[in-house]
Formats: structure tokens, C-alpha cells, sequence
């Protein structure tokens, strides 16, 4: 999955939230399946980032697949990265397994480190 397509479900509703949007997605890059060398973004396991007004955060993600042995740990550890932005008010992560996950949805950088290319 490219960048663009990656950040196509971002909505926005204050004139700052571009670079709080910013701020979110490096902190999510900070977040790796401890099976995988990746970050969870660049893996195209985050399907959106929205913010919404007074920097309410909801990201929508998925694993790599429904009996990922992170499973309970992956979502808490994007969520406490993402309340750990200054001027960040509620987080909310939702996981979703529709469409399912496929290594179609890695950027070019994950399929580089992983040898796919």
C-alpha cells in the first residue's frame, strides 16, 4: 500500500491537524510486529487515521492475520503511542479484518526489508 493510499481515510477538522497527523503517524511507526522487522504503518497494517475536532484520534487497523499472537498487544501499543502526543484527547483503535490482510498492502520500504523485492 502506497503512502497515499495509506493516508486516503485521514479526516480534519482544525487547522493544526495536519502536523498533529504527522506526529500520529510517527508515533505509529514506532510500533513493530515483534515477528517482523517492520513497522505496523509500513506493513499497511493501518487502514485510517482520522482526527476529529478538540484531536480526537480513531485508527482502524488490522493484523496480519486473526490469530496474530500479538493481537492484544499490537492495538494497546499504537493506542498508548498515540495518547502519548502532546495535545491528544481520546484514542480509540479499532482492529478490522475486512478486507483481510495481504502483502500486497506493504509500501515498497517493508517489501525491500523483508526481501519481496
Amino acid at each position: 500500500m502506497s503512502e497515499s493510499e495509506n493516508t486516503a481515510g485521514v479526516h480534519a477538522g482544525k487547522a493544526d491537524i495536519p502536523d498533529l497527523r504527522g506526529k500520529i503517524v510517527a508515533a505509529i511507526k514506532t510500533v513493530y510486529d515483534p515477528e517482523i522487522p517492520v513497522d505496523v504503518y509500513e506493513l499497511g497494517l493501518i487502514y485510517e487515521i482520522s482526527v476529529f475536532p478538540v484531536n480526537n484520534v480513531h485508527v482502524l487497523m488490522t493484523l496480519t492475520s486473526p490469530s496474530c499472537p500479538s493481537a492484544e498487544v499490537i492495538p494497546g501499543e499504537v493506542k498508548q503511542r498515540i495518547e502519548d502526543i502532546e495535545g491528544v484527547n481520546e484514542v480509540n483503535v479499532e482492529i478490522t479484518f475486512d478486507p483481510p490482510y495481504s502483502q500486497e498492502m506493504m509500501s515498497e520500504a517493508a517489501k525491500l526489508e523483508l526481501g519481496f523485492l
